[in-house]
């Protein structure tokens, strides 16, 4: 902690009228320097020979220099740019931007209505399910060919993989959820965190990009990298759900931390096959939670929109 220069002067003042006071009937005085190091700053003070008399004041020069220091980086810590990274993904995926994705279940609320989920074990093999075999596998590698094609400038492969993005969402509903969260999130990372050849790239689709896709292309024209992209969005998508789930099954929060906890190598299983997939290897075998998002549209009663 350094201290303020104007209080160091202050105090250098101080401390040569004192010693002056001493030295008024000598005619030559020569004062070495000294030297004051309190809280890492050093003032030096330099007391210029003169000749002096009981009636003359003695002129004093008083010189303060602070002493800088260079606090060494940290091992293994972020530079700016992975710093700027970390921060908008934290910010983006975080369960309170506004994309209003607590407003859905993904067909999670039927599923519970039917029996199908009733407990921590039966809503983690849901979600195990889900994302390994359904919709989770399926956002992850839209998201990644998205990201590519935008990090390249390709927009004639960026519209293809948002076509086809729409084209396998299961179900109105679930359509509705992507296509809302998608433009929302489109829209506000745009005003508050505007990137170059962002407008341009979304103007190519021919198609509203839904939500892996819109995340995948801000993500890289803000020069974020794919792998902590995508594992970030799949662990805000698995939250999402454990969270529709905790209201209704209901859950206490250990017990959805405990679920969050199971899912864990599932997530990165997911994100790593989706690194290698090709739009080929696409493809879904949870007919049951299609099923599900399919009925919640019908569903007598009704917490969640999807």
């Amino acid at each position: 902690m350094q201290m303020p220069v104007t209080r160091m002067d202050t105090m250098t003042m101080r401390i040569t009228t004192t010693i002056m006071a001493a030295i008024t009937m000598i005619t030559t005085a020569t004062i070495t320097t000294t030297t004051v190091m309190p809280y890492m700053t050093m003032v030096t003070i330099i007391t210029i020979t003169t000749t002096s008399i009981a009636t003359i004041p003695t002129i004093t020069t008083a010189t303060s220099m602070l002493m800088t220091t260079n606090e060494p980086n940290s091992a293994g810590g972020l530079d700016e740019g992975e710093a700027a990274a970390l921060y908008r993904l934290m910010t983006w995926l975080s369960p309170a931007f506004p994309v209003g994705g607590f407003s859905y279940s993904s067909g999670i609320e039927w599923a519970v209505e039917a029996g199908d989920i009733v407990d921590i074990a039966t809503l983690a093999d849901w979600l195990d399910a889900m994302l390994g075999d359904g919709s989770g596998f399926c956002d992850a590698t839209f998201l990644v060919h998205a990201y590519r094609a935008a990090e390249a400038g390709d927009k004639a492969t960026l519209n293809d993989v948002a076509e086809l993005a729409a084209a396998f969402v299961p179900s109105r509903e679930r359509q509705l959820e992507t296509n809302s969260q998608g433009r929302a999130f489109i829209d506000i990372t745009r005003a508050a965190w505007d990137a170059d050849r962002l407008d341009a790239m979304i103007a190519a689709c021919r198609t509203p990009l839904i939500y892996p896709v819109a995340v995948g292309v801000v993500a890289a024209q803000h020069g974020i990298p794919l792998a902590p992209t995508l594992h970030a969005f799949l662990h805000a998508l698995v939250s999402n759900w454990i969270s529709a789930a905790s209201r209704l099954i209901p859950l206490g929060q250990t017990d959805s931390q405990r679920v969050l906890v199971r899912l864990e190598a599932a997530v990165a299983t997911t994100a790593n096959r989706a690194l290698n997939a090709t739009l080929d290897d696409l493809g879904s075998a949870t007919f049951r939670a299609d099923l599900a998002s399919l009925r919640h549209e019908t569903q007598y009663t009704r917490l969640f929109r999807s």
